[in-house]
């Protein structure tokens, strides 16, 4: 009413639109303390547990969700690893192979060497047998030489002429089955 007296004593005809009346306060006081009983015990224990589903499903989400971040650390951890280890074995396996590869060289070039000396040594054999087979042969020719030389001496008298010329044809004798 207040206001409405001022309204008309300056002569403004806005604030006339404006009534503040003490009944109408009053029931819209009550009215909301009403909404708000009921709100609070009708209906703001089922929203407060859906408030609290919901935040427990948007939790067990993010635990969910935390976890699986964890396990794939975990994979991506074990995943590295075993690529590590993979790359490790292939450069043991490699390794090891050069090895062989190289223990195997070296066996070859052992038993081409032991294999060398082995023909060397026969070889060496078999020039000394061929040398002593030639020698027996030189000798035996020479043994024949000697019998027939010793016979034609004794078939004849021989002068110191003779005796020169007969060393002589013996010798030439023998140097061409040489």
């Amino acid at each position: 009413m207040y206001m409405t007296l001022l309204a008309e004593g300056s002569g403004q005809t806005y604030l006339s639109l404006v009534d503040i009346n003490l009944n109408t306060i009053v029931f819209t006081l009550i009215n909301t303390l009403i909404i708000f009983l009921l709100y609070r015990f009708l209906v703001h224990n089922k929203v407060m547990a859906i408030m609290e589903k919901r935040r427990q499903a948007i939790n067990a989400e993010m635990d969910a969700a935390e976890t699986a971040k964890t396990e794939a650390e975990q994979a991506k951890a074990e995943y590295a690893e075993r690529i590590q280890k993979s790359k490790d074995e292939a450069d043991r396996i490699v390794a090891e192979a050069v090895k062989k590869a190289s223990d195997r060289e070296a066996e070859i070039i052992a038993e081409a060497n032991q294999n060398a000396a082995r023909i060397k040594q026969q070889a060496q054999e078999s020039i000394e047998q061929e040398k002593r087979r030639a020698l027996n042969e030189v000798k035996d020719q020479i043994s024949e030489v000697v019998v027939l030389a010793a016979a034609k001496v004794c078939e004849k008298e021989i002068s110191q002429k003779d005796n020169a010329e007969l060393i002589d044809s013996f010798l030439v004798s023998v140097g061409k089955e040489d």
